[in-house]
């Protein structure tokens, strides 16, 4: 269905539910939601009009401004909340719940229509446990390998599921003429990519909790997944740290490479190169069996209501609507994306080899939700991965412990003074 019929049905049956608004805007309770998403802008907009033309008491206003990460803290050091935040399932939610600023949502009955998988992640997002929940998990994203779906089927080549058959897999792709693997390293970004899919596999989702417990170390956690990003350079184009993402999308697309370790945020920029190329993704097989195996998909976008907010409930009248079915299905189809509600909702056509972990619920976070921003793992990765010598894991890995210690040791102190 198109958006604008959707809009039209969606309209319809609000009206007959609850009557076509009418009177001043004045005269109703005001919500603002402000978004951190302005590429959403539009369809927020027509979410935003819909939702004002089928109530008669609340007027909502969703504001989607450039730079909304700086935006929202200088807000919240003015003390000027909004309703409504729409934010991703990062550390920034991480910091801003621990402030205090989220109001438990425990025993809303939105809650029961988020697949479990999410509800999960968001706890896992806590800096310190937590009594209640605190967001209304709505989109995520997915991160794995995507694939040129047209050379592997003219070339015979099948979908791995552990980590023997993906190298086998980019053996035999060599073999044939092509290239395996291209990456984009020189944004330092993009190392997260396979990484996060590795370790979502291969490590502990809540490791990092582990580590501020002084219960584990990165040393041991991460070594399998050091090694093995490790492994896939002889597989990747020569010197990929001279290339950026967009050279590696434009490669992909251009069919100079077999598969490209990315997430699905990434379809859109292939498209914008070659819109008719066939796009498959599988996720990262990147443990010893196929049981073993998780998708790396996390909290693109949630819903937070805020502590201070005097009108929490017409904030979660508005909530209530954001999660009917039709206004989830306007917004995939203008984002794309996965919906972390529960329905028959569509995943996109190139996501399908991914359908059954997401209506499963086997689904881990992206490791870097956690890590703070000072402590530039990306670069850290790349360094890593330019570092010929032989004890270059064992040298990346004793960093990544110092480091984690250096930028989180406020964190790490007061963990230890509320368990002693």
């Amino acid at each position: 269905m198109k958006c604008s019929n959707m809009l039209a049905a969606v309209l319809s049956a609000a009206c007959l539910l609850t009557g076509c608004a009418s009177g001043p805007a004045d005269d109703k309770i005001q919500i603002e939601i402000v978004s951190y998403k302005p590429e959403a802008a539009k369809v927020f907009e027509e979410i935003q009009d819909l939702f004002n033309e089928t109530h008669d008491d609340i007027q909502l206003t969703i504001n989607s401004p450039n730079e909304a990460m700086t935006i929202l803290k200088t807000r919240f050091v003015r003390e000027d909340y909004p309703d409504i935040v729409a934010i991703g399932g990062d550390i920034n939610y991480s910091g801003f719940l621990d402030a205090g600023l989220f109001w438990n949502l425990e025993g809303q009955p939105v809650l029961d229509k988020v697949r479990d998988g999410y509800r999960q992640i968001d706890k896992q997002l806590e800096f310190v446990p937590l009594e209640g929940e605190y967001a209304i998990p709505y989109a995520a994203n997915a991160a794995g390998i995507l694939y040129n779906r047209k050379l592997f089927r003219e070339n015979g080549w099948q979908t791995p599921e552990t980590w023997e058959e993906f190298m086998d897999l980019c053996e035999t792709i060599q073999k044939d003429g092509f290239q395996p693997l291209y990456a984009g390293y020189k944004d330092t970004w993009t190392t997260l990519a396979p990484w996060n899919a590795l370790a979502a596999e291969l490590a502990d989702p809540d490791i990092c909790q582990q580590v501020n417990r002084q219960e584990a170390t990165f040393a041991e956690a991460y070594d399998l997944t050091a090694e093995r990003i490790r492994e896939m350079l002889p597989y990747i184009q020569p010197n990929p740290s001279a290339y950026g993402y967009s050279d590696a999308a434009t490669a992909f697309a251009n069919e100079e490479a077999a598969m490209w370790a990315i997430g699905s945020y990434a379809i859109p920029q292939i498209r914008s190169v070659n819109p008719e190329m066939e796009i498959g993704a599988f996720v990262m097989p990147g443990a010893d069996s196929a049981e073993e195996r998780w998708l790396n998909s996390g909290i693109d976008l949630q819903f937070c209501v805020m502590a201070d907010s005097p009108e929490k409930e017409a904030a979660m009248e508005v909530i209530d609507f954001l999660c009917q079915d039709e206004v989830m299905d306007l917004y995939l189809a203008d984002q794309g994306g996965i919906s972390c509600l529960k329905g028959d909702f569509a995943v996109p056509e190139e996501l399908g080899d991914m359908k059954e972990f997401i209506e499963s619920g086997k689904v881990r976070d992206f490791h870097d939700h956690y890590y703070p921003s000072e402590m530039a793992v990306d670069a850290l990765i790349q360094t890593y991965l330019l570092d010929t010598s032989a004890d270059a894991k064992e040298k990346f890995l004793k960093k990544f412990d110092t480091e984690w210690q250096r930028y989180n040791r406020d964190l790490i102190r007061r963990l230890q003074e509320e368990n002693q």
